[in-house]
Order: structure tokens, then sequence, then C-alpha cells
């Protein structure tokens, strides 16, 4: 299980550094990526809430960079396209996040090993689904298909899982801290915190002045 997050071209993207990204790809999430991909990460993420401001939202600055990390730092609710990838490795089955998918709801599936039922992650035509039965897991890859590829897990293995996925995050964060430090320095505590909110990690995750 790897924490992922979904990619598209930089298109001309010069604010910082950016690493080449497949489109409608899937960048993982951990303590070892380069500093372009750091790069190409906090650039998705930002661009994921980079929506004009509305509402009691304060105006959008005139600095393009300023500009475009807006939504990031003024929005409560932040997104983050991707998800949790899931690979079984006996079979070479791979359960993807969908199109409804975001990483900021990765802890849904705790809820689902504690309270059961099912999560759904996009719709037709691709509709991956997670589905607790008593004691298992199972994802099925493509819900709108009869035949489709289905990963089966047992809560015992789903909890390891997750506890990987979780650490996963809490390295990139870190590193996105120092990555920050280096090329948003006037940004590097708001922007590490809301990175912080947007993968739903803990309060102890969020930035301490240095």
């Amino acid at each position: 299980m790897q924490p992922v997050l979904e990619t598209n071209t930089p298109d001309g993207f010069d604010l910082w550094p950016v690493a080449e990204a497949e489109p409608f790809g899937f960048l993982p999430l951990s303590g070892e990526l380069s500093p372009a991909e750091v790069g190409t990460a906090v650039m998705r993420i930002a661009r994921c809430n980079d929506v004009d401001p509305d509402g009691d939202r304060p105006p959008r600055p005139s600095d393009p960079l300023a500009s475009f990390l807006h939504g990031l730092l003024t929005f409560d609710d932040l997104f983050a396209a991707g998800g949790l990838r899931v690979t079984d490795n006996s079979t070479g089955i791979t359960f993807l996040p969908g199109c409804c998918d975001g990483l900021e709801d990765w802890r849904d599936w705790h809820r689902l090993i504690e309270s059961g039922g099912l999560l759904g992650f996009g719709h037709d035509p691709v509709s991956p689904i997670a589905e607790r039965f008593g004691d298992a897991v199972r994802l099925t890859v493509n819900a709108e298909r009869r035949d489709s590829p289905v990963i089966e897990l047992s809560l015992t293995e789903l909890r390891h899982l997750l506890t990987g996925a979780e650490r996963d995050l809490a390295d990139f964060h870190a590193l996105a801290a120092d990555w920050a430090l280096q090329h948003l320095p006037c940004h590097w505590a708001p922007v590490t915190g809301a990175l912080a909110r947007a993968l739903d990690l803990p309060a102890r995750a969020l930035p301490q002045e240095r």
C-alpha cells in the first residue's frame, strides 16, 4: 500500500523546480523523493486547491507565487487528488484511486475496519470499491465489471498496511518541510501546515518555528 498523488504535466510551471510527470499518473509519496519530485508534489497539491476566492476568503494576491499558493493557504478543507494504491505482488493486481478519491480522506480506511460497510472511490467507467466482510476486506478494482480483478486482505493485514502508509505520509511531510524551507522560505510555516492538513496528518506533524 502506497499513498499516491495524481500527477499531470507541469505545463510550463516555473515558480520552483519540478520533475517531469505523466498526465494522470501517480507519484508515490515517501521520504525517498528527490527535491524535484517534492516540488512536483507540492505543485500538484497547490494546484488542486487553486480556485478563485469567494465568500469570506481574502482576494487573490497579485504576486504570482502568492497567487498560486492562495487556495492552499486559505481554504479550510483542502483536496489532494490521489489516494492509497494497493498492489498484490503475488498476482500483479493493482487497486488504484478513483476519480472521486483524495489523500485527505485516507483515514476513511480505518473507519472501514472499525465500522464495516463500503468505500467508493469513483464512478462509471471505473469504480474502485473497498468492502469489509467479517474479518476480511475485498478491494474491487472496477465494480462496473462483473469480472473485475479483486484483492482480498485480512483486517490485520490492512491495519499493518495503513500503518506503513501513514509512515510514508509523515516521512514525505518532513521532507516537504525541509524543501519548503529552501524553496519557499517566506511561506514555509503556512505551506508546511497546509500540507499536513491536506494529508490529514496529526497535529504533531505541524511545523514548529526554527
